[in-house]
């Protein structure tokens, strides 16, 4: 009996040391599986928390953002995860103001990655160039391009990927702004609330775009003399931005808004305290096209409390600001020119997918041989033809000169030679279609306040309007009764006369802000063109302005 229960105890034990090694070997799988799963974790998280994190650094600090979006694009390798992340760092140079780094990065996509990309990373593609005009002051390309994304079916049938609906957002918010700088703030508040729509709580992507979307809601409605409205909205959105993550920019451009409302109302130094406020939020961060807003607007604030000493410091800042980023801007532009047409031809047409590239380049190339040397032989016959043609009427024309010495007298020769000139002149005009064309872009932008820009130039403005510089010069002349200086310095002064006329508060105003403010380049230039127009000096014009507001 004792020997059977030894046995059973040795079997117990072996059990025992069995089951021990199973548990064991378990437990050391499960901690295997565990750390893989929090290196991994750590190693290679979803890249839409990345992204997130990124663009959410865009409102906290533009070089942290750009610094930790370089990082990210040196450990991945997936290039349309390269492409959001480029977007993102082109964003944060533009908050900078260095524009052309902004471009720069915008452009640093090779040809060969845009084939095969995904709808929406094709669709991306494009809303980042509409925001980079948009950057550049340059409207009306973006608008354009916005359009034509819009008026896409596909694009709305894909809207429930979050992807694809964020940017959906973003295209009605870009919309909204062309509207706004165009004064139409009943079309730009239809497309904010369109751009709320697409807007879900899910990530800080949303949350940030939704929080911008009412703080330029707040702005126009404050434009449309909604003051009580806007400043509610206000409110409701600094108490939410303050009891979230750290976003100075937003905090800044918040209260860059509310400012606005108190200057309306008249109360400059509850003005000025906001404006104090979002300065501090970002006077070390280098967010410098919001920070030229805050400028100018103290500088408006003290000139109306006039402190004389206050306005002239924070206006220099402005100016300094303002002539740097203009110049940035400049460069920009003409650096986006060059890269614009190589961008669209790749794009425009982004739902044709070529499933078998290399086989259609062969084809094409082909194609595009034989097709240049019949065009080649094509121009070559065409020329011989052409010259022969030159020779025989040369021909014609010496006999046809004989005839007319013969029969017509010496003052009939110079009748057709004014002729054969007004013939030369009208063959140089436009279109009709295209003076229409370009008389109504000229309206729109009459009806912005772009022209008070002191840079403003005939290249600038035919950059922005998308004409040629010549028809836009020719337009103005014939249908303005002006040159172009002569044009938009009519509109200046038209515009500060207005002012002068239904603001109170610009007759306070010293000549020199007022010639500041309507974009000229000294109180002389501006007092000479003022009389000019309107036919007496700016002193004497506030003087009758003031007569009538007290008769």
């Amino acid at each position: 009996m004792s020997t059977d229960c030894k046995d059973i105890e040795k079997k117990s034990t072996k059990k025992k040391l069995f089951l021990k090694t199973i548990i064991k070997r378990d437990l050391l799988l499960l901690a295997l599986l565990l750390f893989s799963i929090i290196i991994n974790g750590q190693s290679s998280p979803d890249f839409t928390i990345l992204a997130d994190k990124a663009f959410q650094k865009l409102y906290q600090n533009p070089d942290d953002c750009i610094s930790y979006s370089q990082s990210l694009l040196i450990s991945d390798q997936n290039i349309e995860h390269k492409i959001v992340l480029q977007n993102i760092i082109s964003q944060a140079y533009a908050m900078k103001g260095d524009y052309v780094q902004s471009v720069n990065i915008s452009s640093q996509k090779e040809n060969s990655e845009k084939e095969g990309l995904s709808y929406f990373m094709q669709m991306f593609g494009d809303y980042s160039l509409a925001d980079q005009y948009q950057n550049l002051n340059l409207y009306h390309q973006s608008q354009e391009i916005i359009s034509n994304l819009l008026s896409d079916s596909k694009l709305f049938t894909k809207s429930e990927n979050p992807k694809v609906k964020i940017t959906i957002a973003k295209l009605y918010q870009l919309q909204a702004i062309n509207f706004g700088i165009n004064r139409n703030y009943v079309s730009a508040l239809e497309n904010l609330k369109k751009s709320d729509q697409f807007i879900t709580p899910q990530n800080e992507e949303n949350k940030i775009t939704g929080l911008e979307n009412n703080i330029f809601k707040s702005s126009y409605l404050m434009r449309q003399n909604k003051l009580e409205e806007a400043e509610k909205l206000l409110e409701k959105t600094i108490y939410t931005i303050e009891n979230q993550n750290n976003n100075s920019s937003l905090h800044a451009l918040a209260y860059e808004n509310m400012s606005r409302y108190f200057f309306l109302k008249q109360d400059y130094n509850t003005s000025i305290q906001h404006l104090e406020k979002g300065l501090l939020k970002i006077e070390s961060l280098p967010y410098n096209g919001l920070k030229i807003k805050i400028y100018e607007s103290l500088a408006k604030s003290y000139l109306a409390l006039h402190n004389d000493e206050k306005y002239h410091y924070y206006n220099k800042l402005y100016m300094d600001l303002r002539t740097k980023l203009d110049s940035n801007a400049k460069e920009g532009i003409r650096y986006i020119v060059k890269l614009v047409e190589n961008h669209q031809t790749q794009n425009l047409e982004f739902q044709k997918q070529n499933e078998s590239k290399k086989l259609w380049s062969l084809v094409t190339v082909t194609f595009v041989v034989i097709i240049g040397l019949m065009i080649y032989f094509f121009i070559e016959t065409r020329r011989n033809k052409d010259l022969q043609k030159q020779i025989d009427f040369f021909e014609k024309q010496k006999k046809w000169e004989q005839i007319i010495h013969i029969a017509v007298p010496e003052e009939t020769e110079e009748q057709v030679i004014i002729i054969d000139k007004t013939l030369e002149k009208d063959s140089n005009k436009i279109s009709k279609e295209k003076e229409g064309e370009i008389l109504q872009k000229l309206e729109e932008w009459e009806h912005s306040d772009r022209y008070l820009n002191k840079n403003m130039s005939l290249s600038m403005l035919s950059a922005q309007m998308g004409v040629n510089t010549k028809y836009l010069s020719e337009v103005i002349n014939n249908n303005k009764g002006k040159n172009f200086n002569g044009y938009i310095n009519e509109l200046r002064i038209n515009h500060i006369a207005h002012l002068l006329k239904t603001d109170s508060t610009y007759l306070s105003y010293k000549v020199s802000y007022l010639a500041e403010f309507s974009g000229f380049s000294s109180h002389s230039a501006f007092t000479t063109v003022f009389k000019s127009v309107t036919g007496m000096s700016p002193n004497v014009y506030i003087q009758e302005i003031s007569k009538n507001r007290l008769s």
